[in-house]
């Protein structure tokens, strides 16, 4: 190391060799309690760490591209960052989130796009599931992701095409298990009692994440508290099927005014998702465009849009897109399909706390079908859309107020 060394630079933009190791890598500088500088839209959202013998060592083995700058180097990054016409800023990030995933404790990490990714960028994190959320667990954590659950108690809808599965019926019986376990007669009511519990962390300042069906059925069940929108193959009775006209859309977080797909045969819950029906795209123009935001001044959308393009490869889940005309006024979309008029990627605050939505299963597997082997994040180091993903996880660190640089 030259004597005018004092800092490492993680650049971010097409230079870097893993962008996901990367993320990894300031997480494990900050479980040091070492402070991360994350430089918005500088060269892809790059990271800035005091230099250490160790840090630089750490990027080597995980095979991520660094640079050694000098004072002079950083006082003209600095420089540049703070011009008021450069849409720019520095932000802090100031310690390592604790990490949850809500996910059933059977299923494996490549089971679901976030646990596969905090898996491959080295980020630690604990599963909890319906026990640890009933028991008030969540407080214990900074972020919480929302594993592909079906929270309207009808089994993902997978009924159709998979009622005589072994794996489809081990499931069931273990959610009637868990519901009668808390006292409930209808797996419906113990997710509703879940989605509950996750919406009082949020309001009281927690960080909430959910992709595909996670999304939409936590929202359904939410504002269907109180209804029976579960046909008889679910819950031993008939749907409400005019609960439609009854639903509290103020009692979910991100929309409105959609109608629900009671017929089990139907392997969809509503209106929200834009897959139902014909979807003008295929696999070669499926792409949505990411919004760019003021970093100076729309800090906190600005963080989870950090990327090194601002187009992404769209890819398909239960739940693939939300069709704008469902989406809440003061939701924020931060990445569309404007042709198609659907948002992939949204934002909104509730109470002290946050969440975001994405849309799809996995961003490096178009169309997951179930049983397929996992995807290889090796192959995948640079992937924009994990990329957003693990913008999310970073996000409790940030110290959000504008500082002096």
């Amino acid at each position: 190391m030259q004597a005018s060394a004092v800092r490492l630079l993680i650049p971010m933009d097409l230079v870097q060799k893993n962008h996901l190791k990367s993320y990894g890598l300031a997480y494990w500088v900050l479980k040091k309690d070492v402070e991360v500088n994350w430089l918005l839209n500088y060269r892809g959202g790059s990271f800035m760490i005091n230099y250490n013998d160790a840090i630089e060592k750490e990027c080597k083995i995980r095979g991520i591209s660094y640079e050694i700058i000098s004072e002079g180097q950083v006082t003209e990054i600095l420089t540049e960052i703070s011009k008021p016409d450069v849409n720019m800023e520095m932000v802090r990030l100031l310690k390592a989130p604790k990490i949850a995933v809500y996910s059933p404790k059977t299923k494996q990490p490549w089971d679901d796009a976030v646990t596969l990714v905090l898996t491959y960028a080295e980020i630690p994190y604990d599963v909890v599931y319906d026990d640890e959320l009933l028991q008030g667990k969540l407080s214990l954590y900074d972020w919480l992701h929302v594993h592909h659950e079906d929270f309207t108690g009808q089994f993902g809808k997978f009924y159709s095409s998979f009622a005589r599965a072994a794996w489809y019926q081990a499931e069931v019986k273990e959610n009637e298990a868990m519901a009668a376990k808390h006292g409930f007669s209808k797996v419906s009511e113990l997710k509703l009692a879940v989605a509950k519990k996750i919406r009082d962390y949020v309001l009281g300042g927690g960080f909430m994440f959910a992709m595909c069906s996670a999304t939409d059925t936590y929202e359904i069940a939410l504002a269907a508290d109180g209804l029976d929108i579960c046909e008889q193959v679910f819950d031993g009775d008939p749907a409400d099927w005019s609960a439609d006209k009854k639903l509290d859309f103020a009692k979910g977080f991100a929309f409105k005014d959609y109608k629900l797909y009671y017929d089990p045969m139907i392997y969809e819950h509503s209106y929200i998702d834009a897959m139902q029906g014909t979807r003008p795209v295929t696999e070669e123009n499926d792409v949505f465009s990411l919004f760019e935001f003021s970093a100076k001044w729309d800090m906190v959308p600005a963080m989870l849009n950090q990327n090194h393009t601002t187009s992404v490869k769209g890819f398909w889940g239960q739940t693939t897109a939300f069709r704008k005309p469902f989406i809440k006024s003061d939701v924020l979309v931060l990445g569309e399909n404007k042709s198609l008029n659907e948002a992939r990627y949204i934002h909104g605050t509730a109470g002290k706390g946050t969440w975001t939505f994405y849309g799809g299963h996995d961003p490096e597997d178009y169309q997951h079908q179930v049983g397929e082997p996992p995807t290889d994040l090796n192959l995948h180091p640079n992937s924009p859309g994990y990329r957003l993903i693990l913008n999310n996880v970073l996000f409790p660190s940030a110290q959000k107020k504008k500082q002096k640089t």
